[in-house]
């Protein structure tokens, strides 16, 4: 473990600075969080670790910022995944640094790292292990796989076959392998990360929908605006190799982590805000624009991750903005379109916006 980890929770003097805004080129609904309650109550309450878990975000930020240009919400989302327990599924076109804005998460955390390469001919054992024979101790042994780590990068996770996927099912949902009726538990903390290229389906395989339903968010990542594609010509243009990823260190370790998880749990959440997610995820389930709605897994996601979002704000109670903020990448991937919809161009997004335009906001 590295002694110079600024481990805000060592100290209790410590206060965060403001935060930056985030939501960069994100509709309305999808806006950073805003500290206004509006009138709704929300009780007298104060979990006195929040403030060093908003301070930790901005550790975190400030090291991956060092190399990535833009895409605080984004980045909002990996956190607050990693805090809740949760995996991510990152898709976008080739080029706009899927697989380096998730090195660079990983490289700000003191853990164990893994990339595992899928292509067609992966086979399963090549992702969780197999058993072999020691002829030394005439004895088989478990030879663990790359997915034996903190944090997991899968890289273009649809070219795979359904076998090979499907070797993930286990370890994403119970953070264990289980191989010839033997079970292996992962060390905690456990987080997947996955891309996939939603424009090239040559050699590709799509994800089943009990895939998609493991991970926490599927973040849709956009070209970066005019002004940000000019901040990273600017940034590189001495720096061919990207060395000042060199730069980028580990702030933040496996305990803080788990101490994190713990925080977030306590962070207050209304019972009008409870009913509220509820009216969210069942309006997906009786909705003429959508062919299949989200799970209770959803409505879970949503609760957790919008505590992990108050949090990382500074704040120990959960708003609606929060709930808005996280509904679409909970969604988006839990949803489909009845044919008739899609024929027509509509997209999930247009959907989860209709749905939060039209149920009403706990006051």
């Amino acid at each position: 473990m590295d002694d110079n980890l600024n481990n805000p929770f060592d100290d209790d003097d410590n206060k965060p600075e403001e935060q930056p805004e985030s939501g960069h080129n994100l509709p309305p609904v999808y806006e950073q969080p805003k500290e206004e309650t509006g009138g709704f109550n929300y009780g007298n309450r104060h979990v006195p670790e929040i403030d060093k878990i908003a301070e930790s975000v901005d550790n975190i930020k400030d090291e991956i910022q060092k190399v990535i240009v833009g895409q605080d919400y984004n980045i909002d989302l990996m956190i607050a995944a990693l805090f809740t327990g949760g995996h991510v599924l990152m898709e976008g076109v080739p080029g706009i640094a899927k697989t380096l804005t998730a090195k660079m998460l990983s490289q700000t955390l003191d853990v164990k790292f893994g990339r595992i390469q899928f292509t067609p001919d992966l086979m399963p054992s090549d992702v969780v292990g197999t058993t072999i024979f020691n002829t030394r101790d005439s004895e088989f042994s478990f030879a663990p796989g790359p997915v034996f780590a903190n944090i997991v990068l899968i890289d273009e996770i649809n070219r795979a076959p359904a076998k090979t996927q499907s070797a993930l099912f286990e370890v994403m949902e119970e953070k264990q392998v289980t191989v010839d009726g033997k079970t292996h538990p992962m060390d905690l903390p456990f987080f997947v990360m996955a891309t996939q290229n939603p424009i090239e389906q040559e050699g590709t395989y799509k994800l089943p929908e009990a895939q998609l339903d493991r991970f926490l968010f599927k973040i849709n990542l956009k070209y970066p605006s005019l002004d940000d594609e000019q901040k990273i010509l600017r940034r590189f243009k001495e720096d061919f190799n990207m060395n000042v990823r060199m730069e980028v260190r580990p702030v933040f370790s496996p305990k803080q982590i788990i101490e994190c998880r713990r925080i977030i749990e306590k962070v207050h959440i209304k019972d009008e805000l409870l009913d509220y997610i509820a009216k969210i995820v069942h309006d997906t389930r009786n909705n003429g624009d959508l062919f299949l709605g989200a799970s209770p897994r959803a409505s879970l996601a949503i609760l957790k991750t919008s505590k992990a979002i108050a949090a990382m704000n500074g704040r120990d109670f959960v708003t609606p903005d929060d709930i808005k903020y996280v509904s679409y990448p909970v969604l988006n991937h839990r949803i489909i379109l009845t044919p008739e919809r899609e024929m027509e161009g509509y997209e999930t997004e247009d959907v989860i916006n209709d749905i939060l335009k039209r149920i009403e906001v706990p006051r």
